[in-house]
């Protein structure tokens, strides 16, 4: 699954308290700290009502975070003045709301009431950037060099990390980011936050172990850190550990403000982890507490169709899709509205829309996403051509790969055409020799050429799928089943060809996996039944 169900914010406090009273200045650095660890209902408890510009100020950075562009440029807006302060405040409300020019307009009057040479308001210019989705970063970069030359050297660790968040908006800006928060944690090396910023753009680049190390760290400095376990989850769920990642994100849980929020968050792990029905109770717990939440009303017809509720999963993927706006649709929901209706008895509006989703869709790997799913349409009206056609198009484009050649070979199957199947199973286990699932479904499928094993067809690939299940490192369970198969068929082989006693002993094996096998235990008995005595004549001697 390509898409993240929710946003990791990218948070840098800076303290800038100016005017104000001792007791407002606490405040405001209780709801900083609240804020960076994404404890918004605390965050914003403690600056209600936004009575000083400050307060407001930093309610405005918490609506940004959430997402909620209105409601942070009029919160900015009451921190907007003719001070330097007020000015940041009044830039930041313009960017909030997408208008960079005007914007820069009030940071520019900013620097010029304080000639370049407060690293403080230079700083905070800095962190708008960083926290903002503008695409204007090279007037940012200026921002921060202004802000490095008013510091006359000395390296602030805040400022590094606005840096960084600045440079992270980018696609070539990993290095550079890297090196802020690398400059941030040199100069002060308990500073949790650039630590845990080092974690996620190593989860962002793959680098999992720097990754582990940086986000350990930042727990290390600061326990109660829940963004740092919340990116430690996400970061074993990309390397594949599934059961690691959800209690990972369990510990995030724990420690992170109980909200519908948080609740959405663990729903959306639950189901990128296939905990389904666990992640339909949670879902459908948030949209109690907030009917209107967009990431669960997408995940819940997504969460009925995965646990089988497929009339149910029809009628909440209509009302969705009714209800979305144009712009928040993904590749993802044309996928499970095909899908659903296919199981849901529409098939063909299921592959309709699909075919509508693939037509309109210029990006080649969310292309290849509603390929399968397409196919997956046409395998549940067992419509196998379609599904051959669909394989066969997505693997001369490029975008295949070996699964998409192991489900081309599986309609093949379905549609008979054993040849066909064998040939590129054939293709699967060239590429793959220990790749077990390969050589027990070409098995089957020269069973399907051969249904009386009399030719053997299929003897030599049973014989590697059972190697393969003793080979060191496979695990049992995997193979019981296919084992059944494959001592069966090498039973029912050898029996035709006359070996008795190698029979015998396959169907013994078949046993020893599935003790309940009649088919096996009724062989077993005619093996060892004894031949049956001629019967001597009744006829009367003639006298």
């Amino acid at each position: 699954m390509s898409f993240k169900p929710w946003k990791q914010p990218l948070l840098a406090a800076i303290a800038m308290v100016a005017g104000t009273t001792a007791a407002t200045a606490q405040n405001v650095q209780s709801a900083q700290r609240a804020i960076e660890l994404g404890r918004y209902n605390e965050a914003r408890a403690t600056l209600r009502p936004g009575s000083t510009p400050e307060a407001a100020f930093e309610l405005g950075r918490l609506y940004q975070m959430r997402d909620m562009p209105d409601s942070a440029a009029f919160y900015f807006n009451r921190a907007a003045g003719s001070t330097p302060f007020g000015q940041v405040a009044a830039g930041r409300a313009l960017l909030a709301k997408g208008e960079v020019g005007p914007a820069e307009s009030q940071f520019d009057a900013a620097i010029k009431a304080t000639k370049s040479k407060d690293p403080k308001v230079l700083t905070m210019i800095a962190q708008a950037y960083g926290e903002s989705t503008s695409k204007n970063m090279g007037k940012a970069q200026t921002y921060v060099t202004a802000a490095q030359t008013a510091s006359k050297g000395k390296v602030d660790p805040a400022l590094m990390v606005a840096r960084g968040d600045i440079f992270l908006h980018s696609d070539q800006g990993g290095g550079e980011a890297m090196s802020s928060y690398d400059q941030a944690t040199t100069t002060n090396p308990s500073y949790a936050q650039a630590y845990y910023k080092k974690g996620v753009l190593n989860v962002r680049s793959r680098n999992f172990n720097a990754a582990r190390e940086s986000l350990s760290k930042a727990i290390e400095l600061d326990p109660s850190y829940a963004p740092a376990y919340r990116e430690l989850a996400d970061m074993y769920y990309l390397a594949g550990q599934y059961d690691l990642a959800l209690s990972t994100f369990q510990k995030y849980t724990g420690l992170a403000e109980k909200s519908s929020s948080t609740d959405a968050q663990y729903a959306s792990f639950l189901y990128l982890t296939k905990k389904y029905p666990e992640a339909l109770v949670e879902v459908t717990k948030v949209l109690q507490a907030d009917p209107t939440n967009l990431t669960m009303n997408r995940l819940r017809p997504y969460l009925l169709y995965e646990t089988g509720d497929f009339a149910g999963a029809a009628t909440a993927m209509e009302t969705y899709m009714k209800t979305v706006p144009a712009d928040k649709i993904i590749p993802e929901d044309y996928s499970y509205q095909g899908r659903i209706l296919a199981r849901a008895g529409k098939p063909e509006e299921g592959i309709a829309v699909l075919k509508k989703a693939i037509a309109a869709q210029p990006d080649p790997e969310k292309q290849a996403e509603l390929q399968d799913a397409l196919a997956t349409a046409y395998i549940t009206k067992k419509d196998y051509k379609g599904a051959i056609s669909v394989y066969k198009k997505k693997l001369a484009g490029g975008s295949g790969d070996l699964t998409d050649q192991f489900r081309l070979a599986t309609a093949f199957n379905g549609n008979k055409q054993y040849t066909q199947a064998d040939s590129v199973y054939n293709i699967i286990v060239t590429a793959r020799p220990t790749y077990a699932p390969g050589h027990l479904a070409r098995a089957s499928v020269n069973s399907n050429l051969d249904p009386d094993a009399k030719q053997g067809l299929a003897r030599p690939h049973y014989e590697k799928y059972i190697e393969l299940s003793k080979a060191e490192g496979a695990e049992p369970a995997k193979f019981r089943q296919g084992l059944v198969e494959s001592y069966g068929y090498l039973g029912v082989y050898n029996f035709q060809k006359g070996d008795k006693a190698a029979a015998l002993s396959n169907f013994e094996q078949v046993l020893v996996l599935d003790p309940t096998n009649k088919g096996a235990q009724n062989n077993i008995d005619i093996l060892k039944a004894k031949p049956r005595t001629p019967a001597k004549s009744t006829t009367a001697k003639k006298k």
